[in-house]
């Protein structure tokens, strides 16, 4: 009998370890989330430590407008807003797939200090209409020139993000493809960037690497 208790003992412990390393999960039936992304996997998850607080930068409130404003929920006429769980869906569902592009438009001496995993640096003013290179861009994403204008028909969906809500260089961005004739419906914005990204305690590749 004290063997067998003893065990039971070893098991509850055991159990009681498991559940106390993942106190902070994305969801009540969520711990985490595992994908693999152009044969790299990917594991995205929370900071564990309850009593872990932002440094640096994303833990400012308050920076001169302009040029750092609040940007409006809604950055376009059909271009849907999404939070952190619809990012993670559409990695599961795009990204993975080759599908679609997860796009950090920040500039990239931002991105190299860390990124959403599974993102790539496209900058916000590459897709300026001045830049050189812009058309060169447009077609990698899937667009083709047709009739003196551009097709997207067979374009990728992208979702793009930037430093958070007082960042306009998504905003910019989508603003950019969408002049360029990119459909609406193949665009997502992720408001809250790196910043409420970060405050939820969320995993961050660091110098642009997937993991």
């Amino acid at each position: 009998m004290l063997r067998l208790a003893a065990a039971f003992s070893v098991v509850f412990l055991s159990i009681c370890s498991m559940a106390a390393a993942q106190d902070v999960r994305l969801t009540e039936t969520e711990a985490e989330r595992s994908l693999v992304i152009n044969g790299t996997p990917i594991v995205i998850g929370r900071i564990q430590n309850p009593d872990h607080q932002l440094s640096g930068e994303y833990s400012k409130t308050s920076r001169p407008c302009p040029p750092f404003c609040i940007t409006p929920m809604v950055v376009a006429p059909g271009v849907e807003t999404v939070g952190e769980l619809e990012l993670m869906d559409f990695l599961e569902s795009h990204v993975a797939t080759g599908q679609g592009l997860l796009l950090d438009t920040r500039v990239p001496e931002w991105f190299a200090k860390g990124s959403v995993p599974g993102a790539i640096n496209l900058p916000f003013n590459t897709l300026d209409p001045q830049n050189p290179y812009r058309n060169d861009i447009l077609r990698a994403l899937g667009g083709f020139e047709s009739n003196g204008g551009w097709s997207f028909s067979a374009a990728r969906d992208l979702l793009l993000f930037c430093n958070g809500p007082w960042c306009d260089q998504t905003p910019r961005a989508i603003r950019n493809l969408l002049d360029a004739g990119y459909p609406p419906e193949k665009l997502l914005y992720y408001r809250g960037g790196m910043q409420v990204w970060q405050q939820l305690g969320l995993t961050v590749a660091m110098k642009g690497s997937t993991q």
